[in-house]
């Protein structure tokens, strides 16, 4: 998202446009107020001899111009160039050895989080060694690290720097013309295979073509203007040399870096196997939803997960540092990824190096380019709707009954940025209606949206503040009203907390509610069988009117059951395949409430409990189930339950 709100970026892209050029052929930017981040940019490209353009299209695609407080980033990159220093990233940043993991979502959580010997190794693995560049841009700047890492302008220079140092080590002039820096901005990436550089360059490229403006973290404006057209000088794509990658056999898109890291499937002794099952989707079952995770552990540790039998795996994992993709289970497989059965078998899931509990271990808009552009490919091999019904977080997917939910992953959390990611996935979060519309997509400005968090370092302890995509939810229009309660996640009298683990009270950016009732600046939407409200000024909304199709309990029932998983009638099993009870969560829908609709399934469930494959069959009765947005999680009702009815207002 280029901007704080997304209403606002068609208008600040351009006005960049027309914003004059300061430095070298084809680079624009705003005229810069002395001691700006602007001016800093300037100043170091001048210094440098780079392209002000390709210094700021570089630094956008690392950090988004933003300084993130001085805290280095999920790989140690610190301010706006992402300068790495692995050993002080190791003092502000511990690095965690965890992995998300989860259960297979059969019922045995027993698998560990992590075994013994990849508990041992070394922290330093979370970086890779060839992204130490703090040192490198001291020598080169003469600048001392503690300032490279911490000042802004002495961030921007050391980059403008090394970009310097790259371009003459691949034996090209200074050129003032920003085509002939491609092959520098691809070594730039610090990736060590040719794909992925040449994706990370190709983005900077793309940024600069389209122009980015915004305001960043610390209040400063920031722009950098169109240049339509540019491409890369002849040669300068063969220049960048790196090794290719063993991409045989994976499934990403064209020109994105993705390498082949399979995951084992094979036995291991007492009838148990691992990590996934072999399934033929989308030829035995639909695939319709996309599961985004955080890793909780770093790149190296969860490569070693995903290949280690006696866990668990996930389809892809996306390396903070430069966007990279190693894939591990064929999208026809079901990995045991979301902790609910039901879901993994319709789903594929994305893991993202990084951790939900340190807001300042930031992710790389490297890498949330390339998670972008791998979903949106599956998204349309697979025909998965771009919405926040079908590409959920891990926080999102349903217990598959009652008593999973408090031990229900939730990830990747209250930092991820919903909003942007969206944007990049081509489906930006916008009005589609007004106020009669009956329904709302939760919708606040990252950056200033700064709900009080806790939990993060220690439990009842305040987080950092920062940027969330999330909003709070009360039993009345007041921030001194009780949160709503979550009847499954704390029991029938235990209260929602606001801490960073605790989704009971929370609607996060992209999740549409239906609407009930407004009082001044705040909203009410029906949530968990309950109406919860949030705070929604007009002069700063944190959500937008919409429309579509609703659900509502049939005229006579008082209420209706809610389920954590589609499965089909008893009577759909066949001889030898156990009935899966349609166990009913301890959530329901009362008369008059009003819950929107994501899309219609038929009952399902994938039969996978041996090695030999032989046995897997697909079980479908006659149920039609409704998911819906019921809390933060989706859930799924019996269409036979419910009316669906327009959510316009009369």
């Amino acid at each position: 998202m280029p901007l704080g709100r997304r209403a606002r970026s068609a208008v600040a892209v351009a006005a960049a446009a027309v914003l004059l050029p300061l430095f070298g052929a084809g680079t624009a930017h705003a005229a810069a107020a002395p001691g700006s981040l602007q001016q800093a940019f300037t100043d170091a490209a001048g210094k440098y001899g780079v392209p002000s353009s390709v210094l700021l299209g570089v630094s956008y695609m690392e950090s988004r111009w933003d300084g993130h407080q001085g805290m280095p980033s999920v790989t140690g990159g610190y301010g706006p160039m992402h300068l790495t220093d692995a050993r002080t990233a190791l003092t502000d940043f511990p690095v965690k050895q965890v992995g998300d993991g989860g259960d297979d979502g059969r019922g045995d959580d027993s698998r560990p989080l992590i075994t013994p010997a990849q508990a041992a190794a070394p922290a330093t693995a979370a970086f890779p060694a060839n992204l130490t560049t703090v040192r490198r841009a001291a020598t080169l700047t003469g600048l001392p690290s503690a300032e490279l890492r911490d000042t802004p302008a002495a961030n921007v220079a050391g980059g403008a720097a090394l970009l310097a140092a790259e371009q003459r080590e691949l034996g090209e002039p200074l050129s003032a013309d920003p085509a002939d820096w491609y092959a520098a901005v691809a070594r730039y990436s610090g990736a060590d295979d040719r794909d992925t550089a040449d994706s990370f360059a190709d983005d900077v490229f793309d940024v600069i073509r389209q122009g980015q403006a915004r305001t960043t973290d610390s209040g400063q404006r920031v722009a950098l203007a169109a240049v339509p057209g540019l491409a890369p000088a002849a040669g300068q794509a063969a220049k960048v040399g790196l090794r290719a990658d063993n991409d045989a056999g994976t499934e990403c898109p064209p020109g994105l870096g993705c390498e082949w890291v399979p995951a084992p499937y094979q036995e291991i002794g007492g009838g148990d196997y691992g990590n996934y099952d072999l399934a033929d989707r989308p030829n035995d079952e639909k695939i319709d939803t996309i599961v985004i995770h955080d890793t909780e552990g770093s790149w190296a540790t969860s490569l070693k997960l995903v290949q280690d039998p006696t866990y668990l795996a996930w389809h892809y994992t996306v390396r903070s540092s430069d966007g990279h993709i190693a894939q591990h289970v064929k999208t026809q497989d079901v990995g045991w990824q979301a902790g609910n059965w039901y879901t993994n078998a319709k789903s594929i899931g994305v893991e993202h190096e990084g951790f939900l509990t340190d807001p300042d271990a930031w992710y790389t808009e490297a890498m949330y380019r390339s998670s972008a552009r791998l979903v949106r490919y599956l998204a349309q091999k697979y025909d998965v709707p771009l919405n926040r019904q079908h590409i959920l977080g891990h926080d999102n997917v349903p217990g598959p009954t009652g008593s999973y939910v408090p031990g229900m992953h939730t990830d990747p959390g209250p930092y991820w940025d919903w909003a942007h990611y969206m944007a990049l996935l081509g489906a930006p979060i916008h009005p589609t209606a007004g106020a009669w519309g009956g329904e709302v997509t939760i919708d606040p400005d990252y950056a200033t949206n700064q709900p009080v968090y806790t939990g993060c370092t220690t439990a009842g302890a305040t987080c950092p503040a920062h940027g969330s995509d999330a909003v709070r939810l009360y039993t009345a229009p007041s921030e001194d009203a009780p949160l709503v309660q979550d009847v499954a996640l704390h029991g029938a009298t235990g209260a929602s907390t606001t801490d960073v683990n605790d989704v009971g009270a929370r609607a996060s950016t992209g999740q549409q509610y239906a609407v009930a009732g407004r009082q001044g600046d705040w909203t009410a939407i029906w949530y968990l069988g309950q109406k919860a409200w949030f705070h929604n000024p007009k002069a700063n909304p944190t959500a937008v009117d919409a429309t579509g199709l609703v659900v509502t309990p049939k005229k006579g029932l008082a209420s209706i059951p809610v389920y954590g998983r589609a499965y089909p009638e008893a009577s759909a099993f066949p001889a030898g395949v156990p009935v899966q009870a349609l166990t009913p969560m301890p959530y329901s829908i009362p008369a008059g409430q009003r819950y929107v609709v994501g899309g219609a399934v038929h009952g399902e469930y994938y039969y996978s409990v041996t090695f030999d494959p032989a046995s897997h069959q697909v079980v479908r009765g006659k149920n039609v189930y409704y998911e819906i947005q019921l809390g933060h999680r989706v859930e799924y009702v019996l269409a036979s339950d419910v009316a669906l009815v327009p959510s316009a207002l009369p």
